[in-house]
């Protein structure tokens, strides 16, 4: 398929982390790297910066100390909230020739002792909330050497402080010990193991090697610029690959800031008060937002001068004079007023929000990966844009469809330095996933004209009705999430007593906004009005996707801990019913 010009931007290209820290870290040497709140929680807590210049020293006096305890080439463990003690671990590690295991900090602790076991870990690196956990792991597990506490200032019953191994590397360092700089790359072999959180089966272990990875922050940089002067939110956890790649990795390239959430309550908080002007997050938080923004448009009876300026600015736009932000300062000024591009990646986002940031003067750039692929497949350039679609590869990733229906549908298979080593000691399931160099992702798609990408769902996920249709319950599930008071919802089959296969819909519903709608109302009423509302749904749709019963409820769906929806338990508990 087309690929993008490798000229839409041009970079320095990078084939290592220690190629980007030193890179980044000379180049932006007194920009400020990272901004956060060493005690969050506790009142009138100052921000902190660190610059690339200190971020360099202490990662490379960390991974000096890690050497020091002979820990090259094994694996290291890290669980914690999004902060720069992770970032900082993160790059000594994989700088040292050692591998960084990143698990899930929302991990349940049976989880997080049988992911430790199954990655052999010999150290790990945590925050202090996690101790009670590795303290009873001390006791079990006889793998781990070394537990590393974040937050400790001084060392206590066998856990080291965090804080200590730094002041230690340096004295190594001071007396001559230059190992960690002598260290020679492999970036070919596993730097990265990182345990999928699945909706369906065990947590897979997928390898990644620094080239994977490299080449796909190499990969994005040509696709869209981002700037030394920009600030990221860190919200989104980092342990996943869209967050650790996007945000903290590329972040890192540009010689941007990286500022840590306080916590998801309070992103409205931290951009005002850091000036965030890059937004990574997935759909649902920028849905919220928008829909927040326009409720109070709404309540103003601003709704009217509102569109009217939109258009006039977007009419502007053909003769290149852009006045939006001007336009909309107001609300600019409710997202910290310097916000100027989100990226977003999971799932696709309604059209009409895209248009309504883009008439605001915030441009979105939609993406698509795996962290399989490292996790970039696919997205929109900051230049050219598909709403609707995920993009088109970077210039060093090839997709192709197999198994192309007559619709054009078919299964999305890639290529590229950006594919995973493997699944860790899982060799089976690595032949079934690569075949003959091309990784088959599970999703299925289609190509437009233009060849943009299009995702209509999982392959696993496609319902097969018993004429034969196929059903994509992402794509009705789209429409119906789209009434203003869903919140998320679920479709699922069900054979009723003819031995027929009828869809039917789970539908999570906000108990305020419906109240703000239909008014107070019993669980019934809501569930009539609701219905009807479906009803006008199932007339744009073909006879055989429509919806034949409903479930309401208030109560979330059952989800990962990355916030996919957990789709076969939630169904099979629908059915049990």
């Amino acid at each position: 398929m087309k690929r993008l010009n490798s000229e839409v931007y041009k970079i320095d290209e990078i084939k290592d982390f220690r190629e980007l820290v030193n890179r980044s870290c000379e180049k932006y040497s007194n920009n400020v790297a990272y901004k956060f709140k060493e005690n969050l929680g506790k009142p009138n807590q100052k921000i902190v910066e660190k610059t690339y210049k200190e971020v360099k020293e202490e990662v490379e006096c960390l991974g000096t100390c890690l050497l020091n305890m002979g820990l090259e080439n094994k694996k290291i463990a890290l669980i914690g909230s999004n902060r720069y003690e992770w970032c900082e671990s993160y790059f000594a590690i994989t700088t040292s020739n050692m591998v960084v295991v990143p698990l899930d900090k929302a991990l349940p602790e049976q989880e997080i002792k049988s992911l430790i076991k199954r990655s052999k870990a010999d150290a790990v690196i945590f925050e202090d909330k996690y101790k009670e956990i590795f303290k009873s792991i001390k006791e079990e597990n006889e793998t781990l050497k070394y537990y590393i506490n974040m937050d400790l200032s001084q060392d206590e019953d066998g856990v080291l402080s965090f804080k200590n191994l730094i002041k230690e590397g340096k004295k190594i360092i001071e007396d001559g010990n230059s190992k960690y700089n002598n260290i020679k790359i492999d970036n070919e072999k596993m730097s990265v193991l990182i345990f999928t959180s699945g909706t369906t089966n065990t947590a897979k272990g997928v390898m990644l090697s620094q080239k994977n990875i490299t080449s796909n922050i190499c990969g994005m940089a040509r696709m869209s610029k981002m700037y030394e002067d920009d600030v990221l939110l860190s919200f989104l956890p980092l342990h996943h690959t869209f967050e650790c790649t996007i945000t903290f990795l590329y972040g890192f390239y540009s010689g941007a800031t990286v500022a840590f959430c306080d916590g998801l309550k309070y992103i409205a908080k931290n951009l005002e008060e850091y000036k965030i002007s890059v937004f990574v997050a997935v759909p649902l938080v920028l849905e919220t937002i928008y829909k927040k923004i326009q409720k109070g448009i709404k309540e103003q009876g601003k709704e009217k001068i509102v569109n009217i300026m939109s258009k006039i600015a977007n009419f502007l736009l053909i003769f290149h004079i852009d006045i939006r932000r001007k336009v909309f300062k107001s609300v600019l000024n409710q997202l910290g007023g310097r916000i100027r591009i989100a990226y977003f990646g999971a799932s696709s986002m309604d059209k009409n929000v895209i248009e309504g940031y883009n008439n605001f003067g915030i441009e979105t750039v939609q993406g698509y990966g795996l962290t399989e692929t490292s996790p970039l497949l696919c997205a929109e350039t900051d230049k050219e844009h598909c709403p609707g679609s995920v993009g088109m590869p970077p210039y060093n990733v090839e997709i192709k469809l197999e198994d192309v229906d007559e619709k054009g549908i078919g299964e999305i298979v890639a290529k590229g330095p950006n594919v995973m080593i493997g699944y860790y000691e899982d060799p089976e399931a690595t032949k079934r996933a690569m075949k003959d160099g091309w990784f088959h992702t599970g999703d299925l798609g289609y190509f437009n004209k233009d060849h943009y990408l299009f995702i209509t769902g999982r392959k696993k996920e496609v319902i097969v009705l018993k004429n034969g249709e196929n059903v994509f319950p992402s794509e009705i599930e789209f429409l119906i999430n789209k009434l203003h008071y869903v919140q998320e919802s679920i479709l699922y089959p069900r054979e009723n007593t003819k031995g027929e296969l009828v869809l039917g819909i789970k539908v999570v519903y906000d108990e305020n906004i419906i109240r703000e709608t239909f008014g107070e109302k019993t669980e019934k009423e809501y569930k009539d009005l609701i219905w009807e509302e479906i009803k006008q749904v199932n007339q744009k749709l073909p006879v055989f996707k429509r919806i034949k019963e409903l479930i309401i409820t208030t109560e979330p769906l059952e989800k990962t801990t990355t916030q996919k929806v957990k789709r076969f338990k939630e169904i099979d508990k629908i059915l049990a019913k």
